[in-house]
């Protein structure tokens, strides 16, 4: 065992150490992990903020535009924007961190297994997941999402489920290149049984890519949430999501452009904001980059 665990790569704190560094020399990257911290902030501080209730509305203040009273203006119904835009960073965050928890725990088990045991096993798995990634991602989640019935809930696991092919076949691309190192076969020669092999010597050296992907996919799944709830098939009325902001705002967009203008620039920050984070992360655990 011992002659095993020496064949590994170079060890984990030195190897996030380096990862760190590197990140911290991409400006880009620190960019965009400022962005995601600001908005995860302000998601999860929502409930302690001096704000407005998003949901109360006012019939003296419709449409009334940007001011001391409602910094960000206010909506059809008088309610509050920069309320509604704190409340709905929540709604937008949670959809796309657990829609990808959900791609996460049903890819990474079936890649695991498809690329480590090959033959029949494989070929069913490749075959199925092929077949789900022939239909367009975000035509896939309003399908899974009007089948399962407008909410929150609902859109995450549409979302999830529809961008597990892809984690399928990440997972299962890097299991074929890592199975057959050295310390692999290691495992193999003292007697370790395949689960153990799976998550003690595969897992731990392919999860840098997987990281990646996620962080990338978080940003496709928020605005898939916002294309859902635009739809009418995610967060419901009249809980604050920034895609429902947008389907309001769009019949008062000569009227009232501020309430189409700031769900908007969200949804493109955050979505740069995780691009940005993803683009630095895999230039950070890439060990071919200095």
């Amino acid at each position: 065992m011992t002659a095993v665990d020496q064949t590994l790569p170079i060890p984990a704190k030195r190897e996030q150490s380096r990862a760190w560094r590197k990140m911290k020399r991409n400006r880009s990257a620190l960019v965009g992990l400022c962005i995601v911290a600001f908005f995860a902030l302000l998601a999860i501080a929502a409930p302690l903020l001096p704000i407005p209730d998003p949901i109360a509305t006012s019939w003296s203040a419709i449409r009334k535009a940007p001011s001391a009273a409602h910094w960000l203006g206010t909506d059809d119904l008088g309610r509050d924007i920069l309320a509604r835009m704190i409340w709905g960073a929540r709604a937008s965050l949670m959809a796309g961190v657990f829609s990808v928890v959900i791609a996460l725990v049903i890819g990474v088990p079936f890649g695991l297994v498809a690329g480590y045991f090959g033959g029949w096993v494989d070929m069913v798995i490749s075959r199925v997941t092929e077949a789900l990634l022939a239909m367009p991602f975000l035509i896939m989640a309003i399908a899974l999402a009007a089948f399962l019935g407008p909410s929150l809930t609902n859109a995450m696991i549409a979302i999830g489920v529809s961008a597990t092919p892809l984690f399928i076949r990440l997972t299962r691309g890097q299991v074929l290149a890592v199975k057959t190192e050295d310390y692999v076969e290691g495992a193999r020669a003292v007697g370790l049984n395949h689960f153990e092999i799976m998550l003690r010597y595969i897992l731990p050296n392919i999860v840098a890519p997987i990281i990646v992907q996620a962080t990338l996919t978080v940003a496709t799944a928020i605005i898939a949430e916002a294309s859902l709830s635009f739809l009418g098939l995610g967060q419901q009325p009249p809980s604050p999501s920034w895609g429902s902001m947008l389907n309001v705002a769009k019949n008062f967009l000569s009227q009232a452009p501020w309430m189409a203008m700031w769900p908007g620039a969200a949804i493109f920050l955050v979505v740069i904001g995780f691009n940005l984070l993803g683009d630095g992360l895999r230039d950070a655990l890439d060990p071919r980059e200095a």
